[in-house]
């Protein structure tokens, strides 16, 4: 997960110049923001139906070539210079599924984040690639 504190907004305030917004409440949000799913799996049983939801809006937007933005995950090719892994960026999705991604102005150290994620998950799919290459 890589936060991308540089679009998010409250009221149309920039979240940076909102009154009392730090860098501490920024990491405090983050860490209680990556656990969130285990906790909603924990107190729940499940997020089944927020899952589902995702999946429906996917299907329409392919069934019915709604050409509409979402937030999937897609093999890059090129986008922040991120290629042949899967990530999540603004995508629209069509028709012919993935039709576009649009990437958004980031600030430096979320390019670089995003960027070092890519490359944890090229060496994670490497390696799982190459044990099941010697299983053969």
């Amino acid at each position: 997960m890589v936060p991308i504190w540089s679009s998010a907004a409250i009221g149309g305030l920039p979240l940076d110049k909102w009154p009392g917004w730090s860098h501490k409440t920024a990491d405090e949000l983050f860490t209680r923001t990556k656990g969130s799913g285990a906790e909603v799996i924990k107190r729940k049983g499940g997020a089944g139906f927020a899952v589902g939801i995702a999946i429906r809006d996917v299907i329409e937007a392919i069934a019915l070539d709604q050409r509409r933005v979402l937030p999937v995950s897609s093999v890059q090719s090129g986008c922040y210079d991120i290629r042949d892994v899967a990530l999540s960026v603004p995508t629209v999705v069509g028709r012919e599924g993935v039709v576009a991604t649009h990437p958004i102005e980031l600030w430096p150290k979320e390019v670089q984040n995003l960027r070092r994620s890519g490359l944890v998950l090229r060496q994670t799919l490497e390696q799982v690639l190459s044990r099941i290459g010697r299983k053969k």
